[in-house]
């Protein structure tokens, strides 16, 4: 069967969406952040740049029935925030463009209205404004602002072959989590763990601005899409590989996929909203970006390396395991039709 000369949004994905549109614009001059990275920036002056970054949540799509209006408004605020905190910026202010279905009561507004001022205030940034419009399914629609050097920003470019790969806490419990919200899997005593993760994640801005003050980091980058998807991008952009000694799996997950026949480094690879940081170190940095996320009560995992050979392999039983370039992607993936993998 031929491809279609006019496929839809569907078939296309979010990734090459973004690809179109970015092809049919005018490229502003001097751009500080280029295009691809977690946060858009314009020069203020020689040295300092306003930081800018938009993010949507849609019900339809990343809302699972459990949470509660005021958990789906902080986690647009959250969504946000981690991208901001993979450059190392501090937020300052937001806007929301909120799409309200007609038959939302006063008491849904207020709940919703609760969660984004909770969610700024988490991260010592306000809500200053916005828009709002009749819409068929709920959409809030973050802007987020803040001010930052032009040589603290981490950007998801410039690694180079023997910087240490690492990551800020252990992955799988979203995946994890959703699928015990999905139904059909069998839960564990740490399954408020793994429900919190989707229900209620953090932004780890206090690790990302600690890394950016210290200077060690060559790499940053959110890994909402999922850890796996993640170092394939940095990988792309670095003209790199990555080869991990191990896969930071939470003790958590891996009891939940014993209890329902599953992978649990196929949950931490592979699941998303995970909202850790995912960056490399120059090895003679190494100890003092350990200790500026120690110093902010965080920690540093080392996970692997980077390689010249442009592939993302897994040393496991003595063999290199190709990781494949899989996670969330819009208009691909959606709440609804993920495999919950249990049965």
């Amino acid at each position: 069967m031929k491809p279609s000369r006019n496929p839809t949004a569907k078939n296309l994905g979010e990734h090459r969406i973004i690809q179109l549109i970015q092809e049919h614009l005018t490229l502003m001059p001097n751009m500080p952040v280029p295009f691809g990275d977690d946060v858009s920036a314009v020069n203020i002056d020689d040295n300092h740049v306003a930081v800018l970054k938009t993010d949507m949540l849609v019900a339809k799509t990343d809302v699972p029935d459990e949470m509660t209006l005021f958990q789906a408004a902080r986690k647009a605020i959250i969504m946000n925030v981690s991208d901001f905190a993979s450059k190392g910026v501090q937020p300052m202010a937001a806007l929301v463009s909120l799409g309200l279905p007609a038959d939302f009561t006063q008491k849904n507004i207020q709940e919703i209205a609760d969660g984004l001022n909770a969610g700024a205030q988490e991260y010592s940034a306000f809500m200053i404004g916005g828009d709002t419009s009749e819409t068929s399914d709920l959409i809030i629609s973050i802007y987020l602002y803040g001010t930052a050097q032009k040589t603290k920003l981490m950007l998801r470019s410039g690694a180079k072959a023997g910087d240490i790969l690492a990551v800020t806490g252990f992955f799988g419990k979203s995946a994890a989590g959703l699928r015990l919200l999905l139904g059909g899997c069998s839960a564990s005593k740490n399954s408020k763990a793994l429900l919190d993760a989707v229900l209620t994640p953090k932004a780890r801005l206090v690790e990302g601005l600690a890394l950016s003050s210290c200077g060690a980091v060559s790499v940053s980058m959110d890994s909402s899409d999922g850890l796996a998807w993640t170092l394939h991008e940095l990988a792309r952009l670095s003209k790199v590989g990555f080869e991990l000694d191990k896969v930071p799996v939470a003790s958590e997950v891996k009891r939940f996929a014993e209890l329902n026949n599953l992978i649990a480094v196929d949950l931490a690879l592979y699941g998303g909203e995970e909202y850790e940081l995912v960056l490399t170190v120059r090895p003679e940095k190494w100890a003092a970006a350990a200790a500026a996320v120690e110093s902010v009560g965080g920690q540093l995992l080392p996970i692997g390396k980077a390689t010249e050979e442009r592939k993302i392999l897994l040393q496991k039983d003595g063999k290199l395991i190709p990781i494949e370039p899989l996670g969330w992607e819009h208009f691909k993936s959606q709440v609804q039709s993920v495999d919950p993998g249990c049965s």
